[in-house]
């Protein structure tokens, strides 16, 4: 998992692929229409999406294993909760059409991070997450992006820098 602000993209996503995902980004806004976009053939894509905040008791822990999530909010803010995926019990078996595996939620979580326009949280396989939460103990209407980048063009990418 990261979590960091955008000034400090490049120390983990280098490159002339990686800048055209942050250019894309920085051209997002609250105005955004929700949908998914493609930015590299089926390895990188984005998924706009609207939806009010929840409570704990409401969301679930998730991971992928074909795809890293790299998540920020482009209109208000969202708590993402995250535990090691290793340490979940697992609720919903991995869907490999849908990409997601499901958890129970734990009675705490290891690390909280509320999410705002400022910062960029990545979540790899081996991190269970929980998005929608609740920033100030009430629901808020957000809107937010998800880069979906392949696990095996992540790693390419990184290397071949």
């Amino acid at each position: 998992m990261i979590v960091d602000i955008f000034e400090n993209w490049a120390l983990y996503f280098s490159g002339d692929a990686w800048k055209a995902v942050l250019e894309f980004l920085a051209n997002l806004d609250e105005n955004s229409a929700d949908g998914e976009y493609p930015l590299i053939g089926n390895d990188v894509f984005a998924r706009v999406m609207s939806y009010q905040t929840k409570s704990s008791n409401e969301v679930a822990f998730e991971a992928h294993k074909e795809y890293i999530d790299i998540q920020t909010v482009l209109a208000g803010a969202e708590g993402m909760a995250w535990q090691p995926a290793s340490s979940m019990t697992v609720s919903q078996p991995y869907d490999a059409a849908k990409d997601v595996e499901f958890y129970l939620m734990p009675p705490t979580f290891s690390l909280r991070v509320d999410l705002t326009k400022e910062k960029f949280v990545a979540f790899f396989p081996s991190d269970a997450h929980a998005g929608q939460l609740h920033v100030e103990g009430m629901p808020a209407w957000i809107k937010k992006v998800v880069v979906k980048v392949r696990t095996s063009y992540y790693l390419k990418a990184s290397i071949s820098q």
